[in-house]
C-alpha cells in the first residue's frame, strides 16, 4: 500500500506503508499528520491509519522536513523480458493499422511491381531502390502512428500501452509518477530513429538488459523508468482529495 502525507496545505509522496511505520516510530512524523491512500474517503490522521504505532518516546520530536522520495524503498523495476513481452503484444496491436496504411498507399502493387523488375532482369538493387522509394511514405506514416501509439499511453491514465497493460507494468519518472507527454514524447522518440536506422532501436532496448534499473537507452535520456504493478494499483493515477498541490482536510 502507499500512502500521501499532507502537511501545511500540501501533499507528499506516496511513501510505503513501511517507510511510515518507521517515520511515526522515530517521531519523524506526527500522529497528527494526515493521510489518505487508494480507496480511503478522506484524508485521516495518521493516528488512526496505524494506531497500533506509537512514537519510541512520548517527547519525540517532530522533525519538520517531510522526506520527499521514497528512496529508503527500492523500485521494483520490470525485467527484460517482461519488456519484450510487452513489445511483441504491442507490435502485433499495431501489425493492423500498419497494414491498413500500407495497402492504402499502393505497397501492394510497389511489392508486384519490384518482383516483375526482377524477373525481367532489372538488377535487384536497382528495382529495391524503386520499390523503397515509392514505400517510404507509407513507412513514415506508420512509424508516426507507431510514435503518438506509445507516447500517448504511456501519459495517458493507465501509464502503459495496451502490452504493458496486459503484463501489469505501467511507465513512471524516477520518482515513480505519472509522465506527462513531453517527457513520454522525448522517450518515444527513439523509435522516430527506425527511419535512419535499425541500429539505433537495437541497441537502446539491449541496455535494458544490463543496466541496474533495467533502462533502455530511451528510459536514461528521458529519465523514465518501467515499474511492475499498473497504474491503477498504485493510487497514482487518482489523485488524493483536494486538487494537485493541496488537500482537504
Amino acid at each position: 500500500m502507499e500512502v500521501w502525507i499532507g502537511r501545511d496545505g500540501e501533499r507528499h509522496g506516496p511513501y510505503t506503508e513501511a517507510d511510515i511505520r518507521q517515520w511515526l516510530a522515530s517521531g519523524e512524523v506526527s500522529p497528527a499528520d494526515l493521510g489518505w491512500y487508494e480507496g480511503l474517503a478522506d484524508w485521516q490522521p495518521l493516528s488512526v491509519l496505524f494506531p497500533q504505532v506509537q512514537p519510541e518516546t512520548s517527547d519525540a520530536p517532530r522533525v519538520p522536513p517531510l522526506p520527499t522520495t521514497n528512496a529508503s524503498a527500492p523500485q521494483d523495476v520490470a525485467s527484460f523480458w517482461k519488456r519484450l513481452g510487452a513489445w511483441i503484444i504491442d507490435y502485433l496491436i499495431l501489425l493492423l493499422p500498419t497494414a491498413l496504411i500500407a495497402v492504402s498507399m499502393g505497397a501492394p502493387a510497389a511489392f508486384e511491381h519490384f518482383m516483375s523488375q526482377v524477373e525481367n532482369g532489372i538488377a535487384p538493387m536497382v528495382a529495391m531502390a524503386d520499390y523503397s522509394r515509392v514505400v517510404r511514405p507509407a513507412a513514415m506514416w506508420s512509424l508516426l502512428v507507431g510514435f503518438l501509439y506509445y507516447a500517448f499511453f504511456e501519459c495517458s491514465k493507465w501509464q502503459a500501452t495496451p502490452g504493458k497493460l496486459a503484463l501489469g507494468m505501467r511507465v513512471t519518472d524516477m520518482d515513480g509518477q505519472r509522465l506527462g507527454f513531453a517527457r513520454s514524447a522525448l522517450r518515444n522518440a527513439v523509435r522516430l530513429a527506425n527511419a535512419i536506422t535499425a541500429l539505433i532501436p537495437l541497441v537502446s532496448y539491449l541496455t535494458v538488459a544490463w543496466t541496474a534499473r533495467h533502462q533502455g537507452l530511451h528510459d536514461m535520456l528521458a529519465k523514465t523508468l518501467v515499474l511492475n504493478g499498473r497504474a491503477s494499483d498504485t493510487g497514482n493515477p487518482s489523485s488524493p482529495p483536494g486538487s494537485s498541490n493541496t488537500f482537504s482536510a
